[in-house]
């Protein structure tokens, strides 16, 4: 039977690259296991791996050796049909850039992944609505990406993320185009997130005292491997 208070589970996870001659080891023989509704924040400098092991607990990519287990499935052993669905369905991803479709307004980019999962028509103003008012921006539902601030634009993607109620949120450099103040408040809002919807927060940053004081844990990388682990509780936001 599935661990019922794993939500995410590595064993033994490499994912090399070919480069010419040569082979890179993005991740390199990782083992982590991830509890149900903790935060744990990825360290590590450029080219450490933990924006690949990132994409790997996504689905994006698929290791070349070992087994992820995350909400009780083998990553391994899903069709690319059962894949795509856990990506829609299982996780959320924020990424560093936003990713806000322009054109759109901000009640149309967040309705985006409800219209991919082919939510019926009339759920979708409940749930688009309940998402921004999980990050306080109902007011701001007619405008456009470019007439929003930095923060207010990661507050978006992150009602994007949470509008088909995923699980585990995969956030990559949240705060990384974000000035501190407002990097600060999109972590406590993450950190709100978490507690209230009882959510497994995976990030990825190199913000040391950033991560220090939201996350539950701090698994720190180098060269595609696993260098270390805090305890629980020893970064945790008071």
């Amino acid at each position: 039977m599935p661990d019922t208070q794993t939500a995410v589970q590595l064993e033994h996870v490499s994912r090399y690259y070919t480069l010419g001659e040569s082979s890179v080891r993005a991740v390199d023989d990782v083992s982590l296991m991830i509890p149900r509704g903790e935060f744990l924040a990825l360290l590590g400098s450029s080219g450490s791996g933990k924006s690949t092991l990132l994409n790997l607990i996504a689905g994006l990519d698929r290791p070349t050796s070992g087994a992820i287990l995350a909400d009780g499935q083998s990553l391994a052993a899903l069709s690319p049909l059962n894949l795509a669905r856990y990506r829609r369905n299982t996780v959320g991803m924020i990424f560093q850039s936003f990713n806000l479709l322009p054109r759109m307004t901000l009640e149309e980019n967040v309705e985006l992944p409800l219209r991919l999962a082919e939510v019926d028509h009339s759920e979708r103003a409940d749930r688009v609505r309940e998402a921004l008012e999980r990050v306080r921006l109902t007011h701001r539902v007619g405008h456009r990406p470019t007439e929003l601030s930095g923060g207010e634009q990661q507050r978006v993607a992150i009602a994007r993320a949470l509008v088909n109620r995923p699980k585990i949120l995969l956030a990559d450099e949240p705060t990384g185009n974000l000035d501190s103040t407002t990097g600060e408040a999109i972590l406590t809002l993450l950190r709100e997130l978490q507690t209230h919807l009882e959510m497994t927060i995976v990030m990825v940053t190199h913000e040391r005292p950033l991560a220090e004081r939201f996350a539950d844990r701090l698994a720190t990388m180098g060269d595609g491997k696993l260098l270390g682990i805090a305890p629980i509780g020893e970064g945790r936001a008071q």
